[in-house]
């Protein structure tokens, strides 16, 4: 396997680009790599207690006054970082979705657009969330690029 880094100050955010026979078998297994949510945490308070939330089980953050909820499955958490800090520090598999909220797009089941509004639905939870006008064309373009690679 050979590895070609190119330095490109003017990108955002890392592009992979990958070039094997068709019948590699590793090429799935790269991919998975590329793909799957690190170990990474991150601290969050519930009462005077701090826990560190995997980022693979956050189902999205959201606003609340000064403070950011944090959302899993089963709790709510809080953190004192704006949206715009969390944001520059989140994997690609986060999206802000609407001004004030940003969702796991790894942890998305549905997505329900009507006339009036777009909610969105998370694997093993009754939460939802709405998504803007603004970011939902982004939103099923980053969902239809990340099925189309697993």
């Amino acid at each position: 396997m050979k590895i070609h880094v190119e330095i490109d100050d003017s990108l955002t955010e890392p592009v992979v680009t990958i070039k094997a026979a068709s019948n590699d078998p590793e090429l799935g297994r790269i991919q998975q790599l590329l793909t799957a949510p690190a170990n990474q945490t991150l601290a969050c308070y519930q009462d005077a207690t701090e826990h560190f939330i995997r980022l693979g089980d956050i189902l999205f953050i959201e606003t609340d006054g000064r403070n950011l909820q944090v959302h899993t499955a089963d709790n709510i958490y809080t953190n004192k970082h704006s949206l715009h800090e969390l944001l520059g520090v989140l994997p690609g598999f986060f999206l802000q979705i609407a001004k004030s909220t940003v969702v796991n797009l790894n942890q998305v089941a549905a997505v329900n657009h009507s006339i009036a509004n777009c909610s969105i639905g998370f694997h093993n939870s009754y939460k939802q969330v709405y998504a803007s006008r603004r970011y939902y064309k982004l939103l099923l373009e980053r969902l239809n690029e990340m099925r189309s690679l697993s």
